[in-house]
């Protein structure tokens, strides 16, 4: 399948939306499993929907005690449902957390669970609660007895997102405990929360804590760390390719999703810090990076959201400072700050939809994902200030999930569609150098064709002018002297012969030999050889492989045919010669053909000097090609060296 398949694209937004209701869907069926699988009386779990309540008010936070007798709870118990949960005053709550140096007023909120009786097992039990919310310590007894704590040295972080799970020990009699009871501290200005509970073997109900502790803190962590992964990405990309601000953005996005969402698994205590400002003030900088972001999309100004979005962001950065807490960065005042948080999401998905309505797919999708974000926190914002169930699911750390798919969507989008433009690119460009190669092609065969037209013209000139110097010029002079008698029948034999060996060596010319000069002098040989046999003169032929010679066209082969013609009649002619040798060499550029006869030899200088024509005619032929000719002659014989180039001369 191609990857820029633009009937996938149109689908991939609603194959998002409906991975996000099928994750929440899950979520509402692993909820609702919980309370189903507690309604059979028979089942090997017990499912505790009921409890006794009361509240005592203290003077500040107390280790708690080893063990329960009538002295430390009061009979003012009253029957709650679970979940139980009451409300949060969100102002009442910061006004009690701004007040530095008071001491404060802490309650403490007890629960008694009475255990039904159940048959004896011999399997460990568990108790399992989904959540227990509060801001002071925890502890829970079983039979009065002392048998778990936690948050002692205060609430961490990840306590609300950690489910309660606490091993039992078994009465003598293998029973499980008929009393459970739960002390929960917390101050004044806040509210605990307390789900329903589950006791049974660990094998029946550890699924349960498992499950929700992966789906509320090690699922979210491994999106997070892949998103920061992607996030690394982008930056080296980004530097490499400073002209496109997205890739940085995405980074940042990353990497304040990331620590954004540290907060959901740490295990840190809960301050006025360092890190409790950087995963507060996140939020903040991650909404204004998401605005940045969509405005890059559908590419219109907005400079009243941008301004009012960095303003807010560094005024929450300022006023949550620990050096100066005028408002500290603790869980008891960051339900105000997240509902500007929230205002802000809501602006920024708001004014993104707007803009990119009919003008961009991309920022609509990350526009609907900002929704989708705020939704998700504006949940978590409900569950952590008691306004719903405290069983629901925290969606807030399932934000990175979201954040990372829009916008990996929405580089998977500018991938394939970078991906079909250089296609499409690819493709104009190839139709076009068919068309190039088309009108070149047309042109080299019109070239080619007036080429050969303009080859054949010139051959044809070419014959006609030897014609008419060589074969007819000597022609004419013969018949002009049979006509005044001055030519005897040995004479016109002759000149005969000498006429048609000129004809031979127009035609033999005139052969391909595809510039190899060793064809070209084979030719010869064929043709001088029945004239040689007559005459007693032997012929050494000892010639060696040579280079081609790309300038051999027929032309420049008759001139070379003429040159070694002329030096073969001369010898047959005056040198009274018994033998003859063809020799060739090459080197430093030039191709060498010696002919040398052992015959009487003559004066070189003094027949140049008498104006002799053969000689003179062979030199011009010779330069003709961009050669020469040397003569070299003694009594013992006399040497003809033609040397010819390797490439064509500039002047031919």
């Amino acid at each position: 399948m191609p990857f820029h398949n633009h009937r996938l694209l149109r689908f991939l937004p609603r194959v998002a939306l409906l991975a996000a209701a099928a994750v929440l869907t899950g979520l509402v069926a692993c909820d609702s499993a919980d309370t189903r699988a507690g309604a059979s009386p028979g089942a090997a779990a017990l499912h505790l929907t009921q409890a006794d309540w009361q509240v005592q008010t203290d003077a500040g936070f107390t280790s708690p005690p080893l063990t329960l007798d009538g002295q430390t709870l009061l009979d003012h118990w009253q029957p709650v449902a679970l979940p139980h949960a009451l409300p949060v005053s969100v102002l009442g709550q910061a006004r009690a957390a701004a007040s530095a140096g008071v001491a404060p007023v802490t309650r403490t909120s007890w629960f008694r669970l009475t255990v039904p009786p159940v048959p004896a097992s011999s399997a460990p039990l568990a108790l399992y609660a989904a959540r227990v919310r509060t801001d002071g310590t925890l502890a829970v007894y079983a039979d009065g007895h002392l048998i778990h704590t936690a948050q002692q040295q205060g609430p961490l972080w990840n306590s609300p997102h950690t489910p309660l799970w606490v091993l039992l020990e078994k009465s003598p009699d293998g029973r499980p405990p008929r009393e459970i009871t739960l002390r929960i501290e917390h101050t004044a200005a806040t509210q605990v929360a307390l789900s329903s509970l589950w006791l049974g073997p660990v094998d029946a109900i550890s699924w349960r804590y498992h499950g929700r502790q992966w789906l509320q803190q090690e699922l979210p962590g491994m999106f997070s760390s892949a998103f920061l992964a992607v996030g690394i990405f982008a930056l080296l990309v980004w530097l490499r390719r400073r002209h496109e601000p997205g890739y940085l953005l995405f980074f940042v996005l990353a990497a304040m999703s990331f620590i954004r969402g540290l907060h959901f698994y740490v295990n840190f205590p809960i301050a006025n810090d360092w890190f409790a400002w950087f995963t507060v003030n996140s939020l903040f900088w991650l909404v204004t990076v998401v605005h940045f972001s969509i405005g890059l999309l559908h590419r219109r100004r907005q400079l009243w959201l941008t301004r009012a979005l960095i303003t807010a962001s560094v005024l929450m950065a300022l006023l949550t400072l620990p050096l100066w807490p005028a408002l500290p960065n603790t869980p008891r005042t960051t339900p105000m700050l997240y509902v500007v948080a929230a205002l802000m999401g809501v602006s920024v998905s708001v004014a993104g939809i707007v803009n990119a309505w009919g003008r961009s797919r991309d920022a609509m999708v990350v526009a609907i994902g900002t929704v989708l974000a705020t939704l998700f926190s504006a949940t978590d914002w409900l569950v952590q200030n008691n306004f719903i169930s405290p069983e629901n699911w925290y969606l807030g750390p399932h934000t990175n999930a979201i954040t990372f798919s829009v916008f990996g969507y929405v580089m998977y989008r500018r991938y394939t569609g970078a991906i079909a433009e250089v296609e499409q690119v690819n493709a104009s460009l190839a139709e076009r150098l068919r068309a190039r190669e088309a009108e070149l092609e047309a042109s080299h065969r019109s070239l080619r064709e007036i080429a050969q037209q303009q080859m054949l013209s010139n051959e044809r000139q070419r014959m006609m002018q030897d014609m008419h110097d060589g074969l007819g010029s000597t022609l004419i002079s013969a018949i002009r002297s049979v006509e005044v008698g001055g030519m005897s029948d040995e004479r016109v034999k002759q000149t005969l012969k000498d006429c048609m060996d000129d004809l031979k060596l127009a035609i033999d010319s005139m052969e391909p030999v595809e510039a190899d000069l060793l064809l070209l002098l084979a030719t010869l040989r064929f043709r001088l050889e029945p004239r040689l046999e007559g005459t007693g003169i032997t012929l050494l032929w000892e010639v060696q492989e040579l280079p081609a010679l790309d300038w051999l066209d027929p032309s420049n082969a008759l001139h070379i045919l003429r040159i070694l013609q002329e030096a073969f009649a001369n010898i047959l002619k005056h040198a009274q010669a018994s033998e003859i040798r063809v020799t060739t060499a090459a080197g430093d550029g030039w191709v060498c053909v010696g002919i040398t006869d052992n015959g009487k030899g003559f004066a070189v200088e003094e027949a140049l000097g008498n104006g002799g024509k053969g000689l003179a005619n062979q030199r011009r032929r010779a330069q003709a090609i961009g050669g020469d000719v040397a003569f070299e002659s003694s009594a013992a014989g006399t040497r003809l060296t033609l040397r010819l180039p390797e490439k064509r001369p500039a002047t031919m």
